[in-house]
């Protein structure tokens, strides 16, 4: 084990140990949002453990692979079905790969809320792993998009689409440490057996200190088509980043679109036109028919119009987004910019050909689930596949 890794886990393990209920609550700050079901805990497990339950971490029980890590389905002695995400082998050389996937155990290890997935515990003996709860209906994206599946009743996008606003604004306001999640989108939202929503790979999430407004990050990481125009250009991180993401996820929601279709055009340019003139039935996914709730669906895509603005400054909180989606007045006069700020409001990834030919080299990889064009990462998204 090199230095980084003894260093690092010294610090991590040396909060788990104390009593991770206690620590728990001391990091976080209780909010609305109702107590979750169980206390949640996470502990140490041995690597006969996880070998075991994941049948010597057969190819069979593989259900994800990402940038740096591999994920294997398995069930513990006790029945449980978890999920056990391994550094690769390829990537245990690294040290940047390293140390982000022990910003992945710092972070998720600090958390508790039921529409943020559970860190059971994790191994450092033989490599680094991380256990979670085994999400049973895989993604948001893999529910959506796959053919064979049914396809989601507009009760279980609504109920998505709110339950990962309290998750997001739990992140963001309800931790002692603001969390800044940057790679909000539908293949990282995982499915309960009731389709509870849960925030899943943090890979790519950052904390940000109480005092700072917002933090500069180099490189770029992230997926084509849910990336914030002020983060794209010139790496500015704060919670208006996530907030822009979301507005692209309630989008896909509404629309059953991907983020970035087969034509690299983005959700966004194609749905402006309907969210500008107010047009329900162009924007809603045909699949759904009439089975939708207007009032409900009118009320998503004001918010998401709100969201997916270029400006950072005129898009609401998270707080404010959870407020409009469950009861909140829909007040257009509230939210109208300066005619100064509509005419900037020119963020469309049109034709992504062109932007991709400046550097082929950098942004040819795609998400497995999504087929979204994403910017090379070390923390790509790891998740069960359907």
């Amino acid at each position: 084990m090199n230095y980084l890794r003894s260093r690092s886990l010294k610090r991590l393990l040396s909060l788990g140990r104390r009593s991770n209920a206690e620590e728990s609550a001391e990091e976080c700050a209780e909010i609305a949002d109702p107590p979750p079901p169980y206390k949640p805990t996470w502990r140490c497990f041995s690597y006969d453990e996880l070998h075991q339950a994941t049948d010597g971490f057969h190819q069979d029980n593989m259900v994800g692979k990402g940038g740096y890590g591999e994920v294997y389905r398995g069930v513990l002695d006790g029945g449980r079905a978890v999920a056990v995400k391994r550094l690769a082998p390829t990537a245990a050389a690294d040290e940047k790969k390293e140390k982000d996937f022990l910003t992945e155990l710092g972070t998720v290890g600090h958390v508790r809320h039921p529409n943020v997935s559970a860190l059971l515990g994790c191994c450092v003996d033989r490599g680094l792993h991380l256990v979670f709860e085994f999400s049973t209906r895989g993604s948001v994206s893999a529910n959506l998009h796959d053919l064979k599946l049914p396809v989601m009743s507009w009760k279980q996008r609504h109920g998505i689409a709110v339950g990962t606003a309290r998750g997001l604004r739990y992140l963001h306001k309800g931790c002692a440490r603001r969390i800044i999640h940057r790679d909000i989108k539908a293949s990282n939202i995982l499915l309960t057996a009731d389709y509870e929503p849960q925030i899943s790979d943090f890979g790519l999430a950052r904390w940000l200190p109480s005092e700072w407004t917002h933090h500069a990050i180099a490189p770029i990481e992230g997926t084509f088509g849910c990336l914030a125009p002020e983060y794209f250009t010139h790496g500015i991180v704060d919670e208006k980043t996530d907030v822009f993401a979301f507005g692209v996820f309630l989008l896909e929601l509404i629309s059953g679109r991907k983020p970035v279709d087969g034509s690299h055009k983005s959700l966004i340019a194609w749905a402006k036109p309907y969210l500008s003139d107010g047009v329900v039935q162009g924007l809603v996914d045909p699949r759904l028919g009439d089975g939708y709730d207007a009032g409900q669906l009118r009320r998503l895509m004001f918010v998401a119009s709100l969201c997916v603005r270029a400006a950072a400054a005129w898009r609401p909180t998270m707080t404010q987004v959870l407020e409009l989606l469950e009861s909140g007045e829909i007040s257009q006069d509230q939210w109208q910019m300066p005619e100064k700020e509509e005419q900037d409001e020119l963020w469309e990834f049109d034709d992504l050909d062109d932007f991709e030919e400046d550097d082929d080299d950098d942004y040819d990889n795609y998400d497995d689930e999504s087929d979204s064009p994403s910017i090379s990462s070390s923390a790509c998204s790891i998740h069960p596949n359907d």
